[in-house]
């Protein structure tokens, strides 16, 4: 009974806030209810954001073996706060011959999507801040307005670099959605339902007692996670995928025309979308909010979603710190020649997975298909490749 009061303490302590409103209006009540909502994820998420700018460095620079930030505050985490004292006291720097009103909202409509996508997220038992039927739709009709804020971003910048690095974000941003999108329908397959919650709620329960039903145990569903995890770091403009802002090409890209505090809100605008890709990975692959062993039930809920969050998240800063950034045209055929194939196959093997009941056989069955695509797509892309070991000399 103790766990489940801790479990349920936020939701419980939303009711006790909403119950100073019994005498109100009717129509009051869900307005304070959603401003609740909103604060709460709005909080946390800032909250999240700060730390995430200083773990980032000091676990980049344990990777390249050198020092993080350690000057400001304790272990310098008291680094975030002097960065966003310098961005909000920066000079706000506009072109003169910008479109001054684009220019203004264009990192507006960077941030606005990635914090709506958050509100569909379930973040534990009873905590899904705005739960509807279509979330899965509303998360990713709300982020396909990030790709209008980078084009107003270039163009109201008014200079070229801005604008070739828009068009380049546009684009890697558009041949990567495909199979974000796709690699998300064998989940919803699967369920039947475009509710967050209604596929949290399909991953409970242990198979044999102790194994998770989550979804990435299945063939199709580590297919689909890998190539959904790709994607995402795309979609994040995360190393090595990183082109539109490839400094020795083109500066900054979209943000090269930015100072202060619009290139801050661009900074948070990148983060909340790592936030909000990886939440939905969790939330479609990884069990949500559910525990991974029957005997670890008695940690909250929220935790074990956190815990998962935080996993991914340290695997992006693990790859911006491990590889090197991709050519461009590299980015491009890798969307479109193997992503692509790989995310439909994968909604090929999840459906013989459910025809076979689920069973072993649809197992094998599914994993068959993934392996025939695999190499038969491994081969193809070789074959006008003229590979050789690769040799290393070195000056005497």
């Amino acid at each position: 009974m103790t766990g489940e009061r801790v479990d349920q303490i936020f939701v419980v302590a939303k009711h006790w806030l909403l119950s100073f409103l019994n005498g109100a209006p009717e129509w009051l009540q869900p307005i304070v209810s959603s401003l609740i909502n909103i604060s709460a994820v709005l909080g946390v998420f800032m909250a999240l954001f700060a730390l995430i700018s200083v773990l980032e460095r000091k676990i980049l620079g344990r990777i390249q073996n050198r020092y993080g930030p350690n000057r400001v505050g304790p272990f310098g985490l008291f680094q975030p706060i002097a960065d966003g004292i310098k961005l909000l006291i920066k000079e706000d720097i506009v072109p003169a011959r910008a479109d001054k009103v684009v220019h203004f909202l264009a990192p507006i409509m960077m941030a606005v999507p990635a914090i709506l996508a958050l509100g569909v997220i379930p973040y534990g038992r009873n905590m899904t801040a705005f739960s509807i039927d279509g979330g899965i739709l509303f998360f990713f009709a709300v982020g396909s307005a990030t790709e209008l804020a980078v084009f107003m971003a270039g163009w109201g910048s008014n200079n070229k670099f801005s604008m070739l690095g828009a068009m380049r974000a546009i684009a890697q941003m558009v041949s990567y959605e495909l199979p974000l999108i796709i690699t998300v329908l064998p989940v919803v397959m699967i369920v039947g339902s475009l509710s967050a919650d209604a596929i949290v709620q399909a991953q409970a329960g242990y198979s044999h007692g102790f194994a998770p039903r989550w979804f990435v145990f299945t063939p199709w569903g580590a297919a689909a996670f890998l190539l959904f995890f790709v994607s995402g770091l795309v979609e994040s403009n995360r190393t090595p995928f990183d082109v539109p802002e490839g400094e020795s090409e083109i500066v900054a890209g979209h943000m090269t025309e930015y100072s202060g505090f619009k290139y801050a809100i661009f900074f948070l605008a990148e983060y909340f979308g790592m936030f909000a890709v990886s939440g939905l990975a969790v939330t479609l692959f990884l069990g949500g909010w559910h525990a991974p062993l029957p005997v670890l039930e008695i940690i909250p809920s929220y935790v074990w979603f956190f815990a998962k969050l935080a996993t991914l998240l340290f695997v992006f800063i693990w790859i911006r710190g491990t590889l090197p950034r991709m050519r461009v045209d590299h980015v491009m055929n890798f969307a479109w020649k193997f992503m692509m194939p790989m995310a439909f196959t994968c909604i090929l093997a999840a459906a013989v997975w459910h025809y076979q009941a689920h069973g072993l056989g649809g197992w094998l069955w599914s994993l068959g298909i993934l392996l025939v695509v695999y190499l038969a797509l491994s081969r193809f892309l070789r074959a006008d490749k003229n590979l050789s070991a690769r040799t290393y000399r070195f000056a005497e």
